[in-house]
């Protein structure tokens, strides 16, 4: 594992305060000592053109979640209990504690290159899982009640690097920050569109957002991904409505 985590961050590291990231991880994990973990496969998720365990993935995303949790230089205990209920819902205790340990041992007191992270996970996920990561990250950033705009940026740079479309991008962020044209920016669309060009719209962004897409994914996944498609409905019936459209 140790091997694995030099070849993808390449130990290009920066000092980080070792008391902020000791507390992110200290806060994530528990006292749980089994290091069993479950081997199921992510083949499904990534690309046929290399295989990477479920460790791999889980440490990545993992990393990627510390960076957002200190983007605004706070620790918010909310934003902490957000990560750790997603990683035990999605992987249970033992894995996901087995996770924090390892993120703790070979990482602490290091900062990770979060270019380095998502352009190893753009070459190895499919790009609905991508968007599905970003939906993640922005719930972090929001589990405290407000997404800052040191946490966006974060999130954007982070966005750029797994090649996301900036439009795409754009819609799972108003998706969080409730503006007065968060619902157009969802489906992609300027205020200006036409009823006919809101309705294509709708119909693309349903198919995009379709929980189908990620059916290959973890049951949490999923869910992220039926809150997408939610807000998707949401911002069309909030346009329908305002247009008065019946």
């Amino acid at each position: 594992m140790i091997k694995w985590i030099a070849a993808i961050l390449g130990y290009s590291f920066f000092r980080l305060p070792g008391a902020l990231l000791g507390f992110i991880l200290g806060s994530l994990f528990d006292a749980t000592r089994n290091k069993k973990e479950n081997k199921r496969s992510f083949t499904n998720v990534f690309s046929q053109q290399e295989e990477v365990t479920p460790g791999d993935f889980e440490l990545n995303l993992l990393s990627l979640s510390s960076i957002v949790i200190k983007a605004d230089g706070q620790v918010n205990q909310t934003e902490l209990d957000y990560v750790r209920q997603y990683f035990v819902s999605a992987y249970g205790k033992e894995r996901a504690n087995a996770t924090f340990r390892t993120f703790n041992d070979v990482i602490k007191n290091r900062e990770i290159s979060s270019q380095r992270i998502c352009i190893f996970l753009t070459h190895r996920t499919r790009y609905e899982a991508r968007l599905q990561i970003l939906h993640f990250l922005f719930g972090i950033a929001n589990a405290d009640g407000q997404v800052s705009q040191a946490e966006a940026l974060e999130i954007q740079k982070m966005a750029g690097f797994m090649r996301v479309n900036f439009r795409d991008f754009e819609s799972i962020k108003a998706m969080f920050f409730k503006t007065g044209d968060h619902a157009y920016k969802i489906l992609e669309i300027e205020k200006t569109a036409t009823d006919a060009e809101v309705k294509k719209a709708y119909r693309t962004m349903a198919k995009k957002y379709h929980p189908d897409k990620v059916q290959h994914m973890d049951p949490v996944h999923i869910k992220g991904a039926e809150e997408k498609f939610k807000e998707v409905q949401k911002a069309y019936e909030q346009i329908q409505k305002e247009r008065g459209v019946v």
